[in-house]
């Protein structure tokens, strides 16, 4: 399956990408849904989810369409501020983050009312995964591993997909452990696809850690990668050529994973739906979604 990493993004709702009469929300996601089969929800990393939006999702895409959703950014560990959260919990998280970590409490409070949200989706059967991304500042070693059990023992039961931005999970000295973690847990790793030439960048490793799902996210290769802006980070075309790179790798994924989710993240102007549709065109996958 390939597709985006927004449907909503306001670069590409500018950009002319969706139709006349498909302007709305409505229209937006329903013309998507005919034109790829899997997207990935942002929104949910900087704000909890509503049923009422999972309910509609649901309604609006066809069977076998599939959400990615992020997880909040609490639940990752990144930093938060309290205004993110619902009134009834910010007091409990104002001043409260720091080295101590964010009280598990309120973690799982968290965790409950995210989860809660997304359960029409899932029972819906529109649910492709949750993508834990975590932060740069975690790098492997035991309490990370520990942050790791901690959060697949909050979500049980959820398919979860795991992406490291700290690059170090992924260099040749911890590929076989950061697999054997992943696999002990459940948990599907995510390839990146992002610029090379940087202290930061993430190895393009692609194991498959959970026989169910594998995910891939291309980031574009801008050399803006944890500098620039939004729109300097992200802002990559890709070229047939490499595109070209991911191709057996992806299918090599796919004789291994049940399904392989292909996503991109180069979310600027129609760049990202222009990949997509390139990238489904060399893997010989249909140009539109039946539903």
């Amino acid at each position: 399956m390939v597709g985006t990493c927004s449907w909503t993004d306001k670069a590409l709702v500018s950009s002319g990408w969706y139709p006349a009469g498909h302007r709305d929300a409505e229209g937006r996601l329903r013309h998507y849904a005919s034109q790829f089969p899997v997207v990935e929800v942002d929104a949910t990393y900087y704000g909890l989810p509503s049923a009422r939006n999972s309910l509609l999702w649901a309604d609006r895409t066809p069977e076998g369409f599939r959400f990615n959703v992020k997880a909040f950014s609490l639940l990752t560990g990144h930093p938060t501020r309290p205004s993110a959260l619902p009134v009834d919990l910010r007091p409990a998280l104002a001043g409260r983050q720091g080295r101590a970590g964010t009280d598990p409490g309120l973690l799982d409070e968290v965790w409950d009312r995210f989860s809660q949200a997304l359960e029409p989706l899932r029972r819906a059967g529109r649910l492709g995964t949750l993508v834990f991304q975590f932060p740069r500042q975690l790098a492997p070693g035991r309490p990370a591993a520990a942050f790791l059990h901690q959060c697949r023992e909050r979500a049980a039961g959820w398919p979860v997909a795991v992406e490291f931005r700290h690059p170090g999970w992924w260099r040749e000295d911890h590929i076989a452990g950061t697999t054997a973690l992943l696999t002990e847990l459940g948990m599907a790793a995510v390839a990146v696809d992002m610029v090379q030439t940087l202290p930061t960048s993430v190895p393009p490793v692609a194991p498959v850690t959970c026989p169910e799902l594998a995910v891939v996210r291309f980031h574009g290769r801008s050399s803006a990668w944890g500098t620039g802006s939004k729109e300097d980070r992200f802002r990559h075309s890709y070229t047939p050529e490499e595109l070209s790179e991911w191709t057996p790798r992806i299918r090599s994924l796919a004789e291994q994973a049940r399904e392989v989710h292909v996503l991109f993240n180069n979310c600027c102007g129609d760049a990202a739906v222009r990949a997509a549709e390139s990238m489904r065109h060399l893997l010989g996958l249909p140009a539109t979604v039946a539903g």
